[in-house]
């Protein structure tokens, strides 16, 4: 798992993304189409078309990361919106990153175990 600061926001691309894209294409992406800051710390999220690759890119003060992660079934849970940003907590990348509905998460039940 990523170790997530407490203090960084993590925001979800909208749409799809070209997931051919490396760091310095999805980097110049953040700058320009969303008009964020990708040095300051903050996660951003990208979906490719099919859904069942994401990519992080994060900036830790040091150095520049990029995250891939593919669901070998399913797909990865996203806004319907075309464009912008949706900032999403913690917890709900945890969520995302695992192929669970980050925005309606359901706690499964289960009988206690005796002996």
């Amino acid at each position: 798992m990523i170790p997530v600061p407490s203090n960084a926001r993590i925001w979800l691309a909208l749409g799809h993304t070209d997931m051919r894209r490396g760091m310095r294409s999805l980097a110049l992406q953040v700058q320009q189409v969303l008009k964020k800051d990708v040095h300051a710390g903050d996660l951003f999220v990208f979906r490719g078309r099919s859904g069942s690759l994401c990519k992080i890119l994060w900036h830790d003060g040091l150095a520049m990361s990029l995250y891939s992660r593919r669901l070998e079934r399913g797909r990865y849970v996203w806004p319907a919106a075309k464009d912008g940003t949706v900032a999403i907590p913690a917890s709900a990348l945890a969520c995302l990153l695992e192929g669970i509905d980050w925005r309606a998460p359901q706690e499964t039940w289960r009988p206690k175990q005796v002996g």
